[in-house]
């Protein structure tokens, strides 16, 4: 799930870019302006933020509820899903048609993609999903395609299994 629509800022670009270290002058309005590039574009794995946005979004904390980041000892654990396996995300693509920008508000078409299964040793069948998504700015201009994928294991391993 993403957000409706995800208005970029310079501010959040900043932020983002805080976060993650990435001390590159093109993300920051102060220096921008004397890079080749010359103002402030989004780092490659910016829009991964819009789920901050998006009030359905599994993984988003929400106030007075049992959160998978919690650090809480209330002693709730949040559900896990049915079936006996364990998913994980396994990669995330990025396809830039253009540079995202301050001032653009983007809006995501997600899809699914392929569906494959492969053999595990410990976890059994493992089946591979992919989603993608469209991300357009207000003139209808495809700017970035997202390609998640997420894999499902067919049983939990034992311990012994795990190596523990």
């Amino acid at each position: 799930m993403t957000a409706e629509n995800f208005t970029v800022s310079g501010g959040l670009i900043r932020t983002f870019a805080q976060a993650i270290g990435d001390t590159n002058p093109v993300y920051y309005s102060e220096k921008a302006g004397s890079t080749d590039v010359g103002e402030v574009i989004a780092p490659p794995t910016f829009l991964v933020t819009s789920s901050h946005w998006d009030p359905d979004y599994p993984l988003r904390w929400k106030p007075g509820q049992p959160w998978n980041g919690s650090g809480a000892t209330d002693g709730t654990v949040p559900q896990r899903s049915a079936g006996g396996g364990t998913g994980l995300h396994a990669e995330q693509h990025f396809t830039y048609h253009r540079t995202v920008k301050p001032g653009d508000v983007l809006t995501p078409s997600p899809g699914e993609g392929k569906t494959w299964t492969k053999e595990g040793r410990r976890g059994g069948t493992m089946t591979f999903s992919e989603s993608v998504t469209e991300w357009r700015d207000s003139s209808g201009e495809l700017v970035v395609t997202a390609r998640s994928v997420g894999v499902q294991t067919g049983k939990v391993p034992t311990a012994t299994e795990a190596g523990a």
